[in-house]
């Protein structure tokens, strides 16, 4: 892992895209994607090595409409194979269980629901994972490596590849120019990291820009980054 890091530290994330399909030895791989930004660009190189790459979408419910629709615009555009996770409940089945609103007051446990326990299930299942954050995204995410090689569970290691780790928002606004790909219309409007609707609002003006996930909250990640959100904890500010 170490040498990999380096190695890639300065490398294109196409180029470790293709090396985790081509040269790692990697079988079962799959992009996790919320088909934010980035994520539009990692899946665009990763389909020009191999095409039918299994795109993990999380299907909350409580996506925004511009989401599923993009999410459907690109999927035609590129001929993706997007395999959509869902929870254990439904809206409507979660709120029978926890009652309304659960994600204003208990956003861990909605998180856990609909996102972790669904992704990890998925995880199971491969070698690797790719994703797309960039380390300047939240302090959470900070000292991301590239390449990471974590046990998922005890005795079940699994490689985690971050090929855009250390672009900017301007690189991946760029690469879209460049390669004429479209992104979420949602970014017009002002929202800068975008996730399940309830729990994501425009970001103000000098304000970080996950700071409109999660508002008023400590809460950094929804928990499928696990080291990353590990010291992160959810409290109230307002």
């Amino acid at each position: 892992m170490a040498e990999a890091n380096e190695r890639f530290e300065t490398a294109h994330p196409s180029e470790i895209i293709r090396w985790a399909m081509e040269g790692s030895r990697l079988e079962r791989i799959a992009i996790a994607s919320a088909f934010q930004a980035e994520g539009t660009c990692v899946i665009h190189m990763a389909t020009r090595f191999l095409p039918d790459v299994p795109i993990l979408f999380l299907e909350t419910g409580f996506q925004f409409a511009e989401t599923l629709a993009f999410k459907q615009q690109l999927t035609d555009l590129l001929g993706l194979n997007v395999v959509e996770l869902v929870g254990e409940h439904t809206v409507e089945s979660q709120e029978r269980a926890y009652g309304p609103r659960l994600y204003e007051r208990d956003p861990a446990l909605c998180c856990e629901i609909n996102k972790v326990r669904p992704m990890f299930e998925a995880l199971r299942s491969l070698d690797a994972w790719i994703t797309a954050f960039r380390r300047d995204s939240s302090p959470t995410r900070a000292g991301a490596p590239i390449v990471d090689r974590y046990e998922l569970e005890p005795g079940r290691f699994i490689v985690k590849v971050n090929p855009v780790a250390n672009w900017t928002r301007g690189d991946a606004r760029a690469y879209l120019q460049e390669h004429g790909l479209p992104r979420n219309p949602l970014y017009d409007l002002g929202y800068a990291s975008i996730g399940c609707a309830p729990c994501t609002r425009t970001r103000f003006v000098g304000e970080p820009e996950r700071a409109g996930r999660w508002a008023g909250l400590s809460k950094w990640e929804c928990g499928i980054h696990q080291r990353e959100a590990a010291e992160q904890d959810v409290v109230r500010l307002d």
